[in-house]
């Protein structure tokens, strides 16, 4: 897995939303690193590959929906539905930034009605071992993920600074 540092990186491209409230952001942020609650597991001694498993129902499509809908329920945003779609976009990212690792069982993107796990096809990401950092997984995360959305994000706040000037 990217580590709990990289995670929130998707939050970068609110500068193609401006008008969300800093409180939508950080709903984004608590979405995009709340899949690895799952990591608990271990202690309880869940086998990683069940459902309830590292990777396994919190990595859902499923979940991603219900926790983005609590999230943006609690912190009721002026305009619903884009408050929505950032937070799902940033709390689904955990589990896509996860299917790229070159470590693991796999994500369970259909959990509940599947427990089958999934790697995408290209796997650029230096998986991350729990509970540790390391220097080599940083540098990964950096270049396959924090620059792409900086590059993404400066991109946005230049696309919203040219929209207000006209």
């Amino acid at each position: 897995m990217p580590t709990i540092l990289t995670h929130p990186a998707p939050a970068l491209l609110r500068t193609w939303f401006p008008s969300l409230p800093t409180r939508v952001v950080a709903a984004a942020v608590i979405g995009s690193v709340l899949p690895d609650a799952d990591v608990l597991a271990f202690a309880l001694r869940v086998p990683y590959g069940s459902l309830f498993g590292h990777r396994g129902f919190t990595h859902s499509i499923f979940f991603a929906a219900v926790v983005s809908l609590l999230l943006t329920l609690v912190m009721r945003p002026p305009r619903f539905a884009p408050a929505f779609a950032f937070i799902f976009a940033c709390t689904m990212s955990h589990a896509v930034l996860d299917a790229m690792t070159n470590g693991g069982m796999g994500v369970a993107f259909f959990s509940p009605f599947s427990n089958k796990r999934y790697f995408f096809p290209w796997t650029p990401i230096r998986v991350s071992p729990i509970g540790r950092l390391s220097l080599r997984v940083l540098m990964s995360e950096l270049r396959w993920v924090w620059l792409p959305f900086a590059v993404m994000g400066v991109s946005g706040a230049v696309v919203t600074s040219l929209r207000k000037r006209r």
